[in-house]
């Protein structure tokens, strides 16, 4: 098939995006070939089987390798001087443009195979929701994707004023590695990897044979110290996928200030990674502790911004994540650096909250806790005394953890003004320190039950098109927490006090 070149002022993809979708089409197709191919024998003899999945593969893959040519074939983008336009489709030709003054976002990333052909996946987007924000050029030339970051990113605003430096504001050091294990991510990886097991031997038929063979294994075993080691088991399997992952995501990792003003994130090992931050777009950070790691003394950094891709995939790939899980001093300096501030607003003294704040999170906890326990009493009291062991059970272990991490929640609760920015704290589990641009507040938010206003507490959010969209001071002092929103943004929240004073 003869092909016709776009005019002078149209691109297309590299063209071997069709040799790309043909090698990962096959693999998937070889991974799927063995089961297929036992299940055929059913059937048909061996030989007949594999040559019957052989021919069946070939098939999948042309088609696929095909499909992929008219793609390509049909796709063209073009870089206007206040357009970006990109055209796709064969019947149904789809023409998608988004002005160049609304671009936010220009992110390179390239997978193993894409590696090693010199290619890369740039993303254009607008930071707004939906698909139809985002355009997507799959694969250009590394040479090609750096070009069109460059161009797109171009602004004509000076960089922020401050005297922070430009260039390398953080790199990769390899002891970081020793917060992946104590991550969320091991106990759910080990999980994982346990269903894993069941499914792939259920594929083969054989998941009465593992079943049988575990059972062998532990026959003169109590039934205890069997989920205590099954248990650990996955634990450790859980701790092996979360160093594996923690490396494919953070390996060669690095962050940059580049001239003109922007923060760029690049990271990755199979999958390379390129992540621009505009700072113009910058409205603040977010100190991020979950508990694992903050018991290790460490936190990793978000940014707070408008224009990052808010489309699942973006949000599923730590899009606006500044710096892994790295010990609290060095999360610190990083902040200051990236705010181009002397001292971070995150290690700012914070406002403690009233200890009516300390019971309401005790009540809480110990309502999650016995509530449960107390179903299960009452079902002990009717069906089986075992019931009754396994609630009191709970009561032991759950009772106390819960008292501690009320307490610990108590003890996170905290807000304060600092320099330009608010700052707010909460969490346990996952403890947050944001601090926001105060010019970045769009509007605020009051809450109080009919329980804070007994206790003399409220709950006051600062709303803001940047990032999460809303931070919230939980259960500060009534005449505190008012006081602190109109300190933070003065004229926002006055005519509103005043007119509650009118009518009261």
């Amino acid at each position: 098939m003869s092909t016709v070149a776009p005019p002078a002022d149209w691109h297309r993809l590299d063209p071997r995006t069709v040799l790309v979708t043909a090698l990962v089409v096959a693999g998937v197709v070889a991974g799927a070939a063995i089961p297929v191919t036992l299940g055929l024998t059913r059937w048909f003899s061996l030989p007949v089987a594999v040559l019957q999945v052989l021919a069946g593969a070939a098939l999948v893959v042309g088609a696929a390798a095909g499909a992929d040519r008219v793609r390509w074939h049909r796709t063209r983008y073009r870089i206007g001087q206040e357009r970006v336009d990109l055209h796709t489709g064969l019947l149904l030709v789809k023409r998608r443009s988004l002005a160049r003054s609304r671009i936010r976002t220009v992110d390179l990333t390239a997978n193993l195979l894409l590696r090693l052909l010199g290619l890369v996946t740039v993303r254009i987007g607008t930071g707004e929701q939906g698909s139809e924000s985002t355009l997507e050029l799959d694969p250009v030339t590394r040479t090609e994707g750096e070009r069109l970051r460059r161009l797109l990113l171009e602004r004509a605003a000076t960089a922020p004023p401050g005297v922070h430096r430009e260039g390398e504001l953080a790199v990769l050091d390899p002891r970081w590695i020793r917060y992946a294990p104590v991550s969320f991510v091991a106990p759910m990886l080990g999980g994982a990897a346990a269903g894993a097991v069941m499914q792939v031997s259920d594929w083969v038929g054989a998941q009465g044979q593992v079943i049988e063979w575990v059972g062998d294994r532990f026959r003169e075993t109590p039934l205890l110290w069997v989920v205590i080691v099954l248990v650990l088991a996955a634990l450790v399997a859980g701790v092996v996928g979360a160093l594996g992952l923690w490396i494919e995501m953070w390996w060669n990792y690095r962050l940059e200030r580049e001239p003109g003003g922007t923060l760029r994130v690049r990271r990755g090992l199979f999958t390379s990674r390129s992540i621009s931050v505009e700072e113009a777009r910058l409205r603040g950070v977010d100190l991020v502790e979950p508990l694992g790691v903050r018991l290790l003394g460490a936190a990793r950094l978000d940014a707070i911004t408008t224009g990052l891709a808010k489309d699942q995939e973006a949000r599923n790939a730590d899009h606006n994540t500044l710096l892994p899980a790295a010990p609290r001093t060095r999360a610190d300096a990083v902040a200051a650096d990236v705010l181009r501030e002397t001292d971070t607003p995150t290690g700012a003294a914070l406002t403690p909250h009233p200890r009516a704040a300390r019971g309401r999170r005790l009540r809480w906890s110990l309502a999650a806790v016995l509530g449960p326990v107390l179903i299960l009493t009452l079902l002990g009291a009717l069906l089986t005394p075992v019931l009754l062991w396994i609630a009191l059970g709970c009561a032991v272990v759950a009772v106390p953890v819960a008292v501690v991490l009320a307490l610990d929640a108590y003890r996170a609760l905290g807000h304060t003004l600092s320099g330009r920015y608010l700052v707010t704290r909460s969490g346990t589990v996952r403890r947050s320190t944001a601090a926001l641009e105060r010019a970045g507040v769009i509007g605020w938010t009051v809450k109080q039950s009919v329980f804070q206003r007994r206790a003399g507490l409220l709950t006051i959010t600062a709303t803001t098109a940047a990032g999460g969209g809303a931070y919230t001071a939980y259960d500060t002092d009534a005449a505190e927490g008012l006081g602190f929103a109109a300190e933070a943004v003065p004229g926002l929240l006055e005519p509103f006090l005043e007119r509650s004073s009118k009518d009261a």
